[in-house]
């Protein structure tokens, strides 16, 4: 049963220790309001690791009270909900002021390992919603709480995803859908785009302000670092993002939409909307149907990511002595990044040191991938197992097969350099590395149909099996098979 707002002045008492740090900034960076309700919610998806992260009760977690809260239908004692105001460049062209559109940030939660932001997503219109409704639909919610708990399990730093619930409340998209809220969950969600807000308006006080209070918060070494501490947190924001995209790349995982706004001041995957796990390895794959010139391809995103990052030095150059600060923080990336890559590319190899050759032995192996279409992760399943076994199952995979032959060969001549090389510890330790199961398209669609039909077990049964992708567990072998031949007619786009 939905409850008014008002209904206890006071709010719903979750035992939480809230902050509003954030709200403490003053009104030029949020608008304060409260979540907008939704009619005759239901659960759709919790996720009981992120409840033990907070320190809330599992089993109350469960309870009508939380599905009421969660939704934004019941105010949450000790929060002060707020829309927050950013701006940004959005297909490298310049959007203007954009903002919280859809999203309400309640406070912030003291837990063992930190403090964590809270947030709904779907919760109502802002003053930031533009042409927007302020609501998410079931299936985008479905795959961002999926893919969030999915990336943690992957040590891909990540917002997290509490929980999702489902209302039959009426939400244009395409075609008329369902709404949903989605209960996010980050140390912070602040964005490039706050800092491009404030500098592109000339408001270098608040920009000030925003700075210290990220650097305060998130990044206190730059205080003390030499020189410009504002130049030594850009060099910081640089770093986090090189190791991030570097294990989007290992993983095969295109994000869709890396516009400024989108990217994390942490470092962290934020935002999933039209996201994906490579199937067949193509390096020029775009995942996003509104992407019409390619331009967050997956083999793009290294350079979109320093593309972001100058965008952010520009946001911040007024807080610096000169353009050649800003410059100087930027370019550790250029050499950060790929060796990050290179590191994760080893262990997917089971390489234990980078080595000289190693570069060019990698860059082989994806063109032999790209040029036979190759199931990116599957390849790197059946790798693991070839150190040790036969090699049939991964040379099925190419139709090149005497290519790939002499590839093998060298690997395994690679391997055998490493001190002590232990077949069998190297592959545990490439399954440890290389999934079993991540979240393809046709898996959450799978989900979302049926979850449109008011079954939710799918969801489950897939979150179960992405919070553990590199077990192997009787009774999910479908999650890790070769895709269905529909699975490539999905179109994923930023409309949800």
């Amino acid at each position: 049963m939905n409850r008014p707002l008002d209904e206890m002045a006071a709010g719903l008492d979750l035992g939480l220790n809230w902050h509003n740090r954030f709200a403490a900034l003053g009104d030029a960076f949020s608008t304060r309001l409260q979540p907008t309700p939704l009619p005759s919610p239901h659960w759709v998806g919790t996720s009981p690791a992120v409840a033990d992260l907070l320190g809330l009760d599992r089993e109350w977690l469960a309870s009508p009270a939380a599905l009421d809260a969660f939704t934004g239908n019941l105010a949450i004692a000790g929060t002060q909900p707020l829309a927050s105001v950013y701006s940004g460049h959005q297909f490298g062209h310049w959007a203007g002021q954009l903002g919280d559109g859809r999203a309400i940030l309640l406070g912030e939660v003291d837990t063992a390992n930190g403090p964590q932001e809270v947030q709904l997503k779907g919760a109502g219109l802002t003053p930031y919603s533009r042409m927007g409704d302020g609501r998410a639909v079931l299936r985008s919610s479905i795959r961002e709480f999926l893919c969030s708990e999915a990336m943690h399990a992957l040590g891909i730093p990540t917002s997290r995803a509490l929980c999702v619930t489902g209302s039959p409340g009426p939400v244009r998209r395409e075609e008329i859908e369902t709404a949903a809220v989605v209960t996010r969950v980050a140390p912070s969600f602040i964005r490039f785009g706050h800092f491009e807000h404030f500098s592109h308006h000339g408001l270098h006080d608040e920009l000030r302000v925003l700075a210290d209070f990220v650097i305060d918060r998130h990044y206190p070494a730059c205080r003390q670092a030499p020189g410009n501490p504002y130049a030594a947190l850009l060099e910081a924001v640089s770093a986090r993002t090189a190791e991030m995209v570097a294990q989007w790349q290992a993983v095969g995982f295109c994000h869709g939409v890396m516009n400024t706004d989108n990217m994390s001041i942490l470092g962290l995957t934020i935002d999933y909307g039209p996201f994906q796990f490579l199937d067949a390895f193509n390096p020029g794959h775009i995942c996003n149907h509104s992407d019409t010139g390619g331009r967050y391809a997956y083999n793009r995103q290294p350079n979109i990511a320093y593309w972001n990052l100058f965008a952010l030095g520009q946001a911040l150059l007024p807080l610096m002595d000169d353009q050649q600060q800003a410059l100087d923080a930027l370019e550790p990336y250029k050499a950060l990044m790929p060796a990050a890559l290179q590191r994760r590319m080893n262990a997917k190899l089971g390489l234990a040191q980078v080595q000289a050759g190693d570069a060019e032995l990698t860059e082989s192996l994806m063109k032999l991938l790209a040029a036979d279409a190759v199931d990116f992760t599957i390849f790197w399943r059946r790798l693991s197992r070839a150190v040790g076994g036969a090699p049939e199952p991964v040379r099925d995979l190419f139709l090149q097969r005497e290519a790939f032959d002499a590839w093998a060969l060298r690997w395994r001549e690679r391997l055998h350099t490493q001190p002590g090389f232990d077949a069998e510890a190297t592959q545990a330790q490439m399954l440890r590395t290389n999934p079993n199961v991540v979240l393809r398209n046709h898996l959450g669609e799978v989900a979302i149909q049926r979850a449109r039909q008011g079954d939710f077990s799918e969801v489950a049964r897939l979150q179960s099996a992405l919070e553990h992708p590199f077990e192997e567990v009787a009774g999910q072998e479908d999650l890790a098979a070769f895709p269905p031949a529909w699975a490539s007619q999905i179109e994923i786009s930023c409309s949800s």
